[in-house]
């Protein structure tokens, strides 16, 4: 029988991605945006590219959504120290917010996992980790 990983991670994906959007209507939010507030969350003050390099997303395509974000309030950004640089950060009303936004996706992913004991999603995050690190 043929390895179904890779149907399998998309498929759970899928699934996350779903839950995830839904949990995030209550903040007029979709998924793909709550990733750049995470990674402002996370790693504070980066550059678009740092971003989408992150991400793993086309610099088009995160360009639109921080366009997006930064309309709505959730960001900010500025000329860096080159002016072709755009550097973003969370606006203040966004680092109000953005902590009951993690409380709301803890409770999603708490109810995805539940099936699997603290150690399972432990190992679950290395090995996710290990793919594509070559």
């Amino acid at each position: 029988m043929q390895k179904l990983l890779f149907h399998e991670i998309h498929q759970k994906s899928r699934l996350s991605v779903k839950e995830v959007n839904d949990a995030l209507k209550e903040f007029h939010l979709y998924s793909s945006q709550w990733s750049i507030l995470f990674c402002l969350k996370q790693f504070g003050e980066m550059t678009q590219k740092e971003i989408w390099q992150y991400l793993n997303v086309e610099a088009p395509t995160v360009t639109r959504t921080l366009m997006r974000l930064e309309h709505s309030d959730w960001i900010v950004r500025k000329e860096g120290e080159d002016k072709r640089e755009r550097l973003v950060q969370l606006s203040e009303s966004a680092k109000t917010i953005v902590p009951q936004i993690e409380k709301r996706i803890q409770e999603v992913e708490e109810g995805l996992l539940s099936s699997l004991s603290e150690a399972e999603q432990e190992q679950l995050i290395e090995l996710l980790k290990k793919i594509g690190n070559n």
